[in-house]
Formats: C-alpha cells, structure tokens, sequence
C-alpha cells in the first residue's frame, strides 16, 4: 500500500487496480443483498416462504453482509450505498479534491465528483 492510500487519496490508476481487486467482495456483496432481502421478505407477517431458510440464515446474510461492507471500508473505498453498491475513491484531480466514483454495473471507473457536491455533481473523467 503507498503512503497515498494510507493518507486516505488514490491516483486513477490505483483506484482502478483496488475496483478489480474488490470486484468479488462487491459480486458477493451482490447476491448476499438480495439473498437478505428475500430472507426478510419471507420473514415478514404473510411473506411468501423461500428456500433460502428463515431467520437464522437471515442473521447469517446481514453478518455476512457487514463482513463484505468493512471488506470495502478497510481498502481505503468509501461505500456510499449497497442498493445500488456505489464506491467512491478519495483523489485530487489536479489541485480539486474529489471522489472517484464507481457505480454498480458500470464496467469501469471513469467518474468522479467533487467532494462538496455528492453524487449529483457526477462528471465523466477527463482523459476517458
């Protein structure tokens, strides 16, 4: 890990190289989210039964499921929602401190936002 990371900022490329690293915690992360929400569902009061289990197994998913979110957190990433998952890589683009970011069922990071304006602020990278 270099002291960039280590002081909380990635270049675009080390961000990228940490994306294809998590992308089997955040495919698991995935599956175990809509296996929890069918366990939740088939937990409430006329929820249909699923073959999933029941409340034990429900238990297992959400602990499985914080398991995976810390996964994320501990790489430096920054998970910003799990429906859908959405990372953001803290960065400078030039001297602007920004959050490189990652939205599921993209095929790569190619956007970024500036810190103060969140998600809504969301812009294509430059050199992409």
């Amino acid at each position: 890990m270099t002291d960039l990371i280590l002081m909380g900022l990635f270049t675009l490329a080390q961000a990228r190289i940490e994306l294809d690293k998590l992308r089997p915690v955040l495919d698991e992360l995935v599956v175990v989210r809509a296996d929890l929400v069918e366990l939740s569902a088939a937990l409430n009061p006329g929820g249909e039964p699923t073959a999933l289990g029941g409340l034990p197994e429900r238990k297992a998913a959400e602990a499985r499921l914080n398991e995976l979110m810390t996964d994320v957190q501990q790489t430096g990433a920054e998970l910003k929602g799990i429906a859908p998952l959405l990372v953001d890589f803290p960065a400078d683009l030039g001297d602007l401190p920004v959050l490189l970011c990652w939205l599921e069922g993209e095929d790569a990071l190619t956007w970024y936002h500036r810190v103060d304006l969140g998600f809504a602020g969301r812009r294509r990278l430059p050199s992409v």
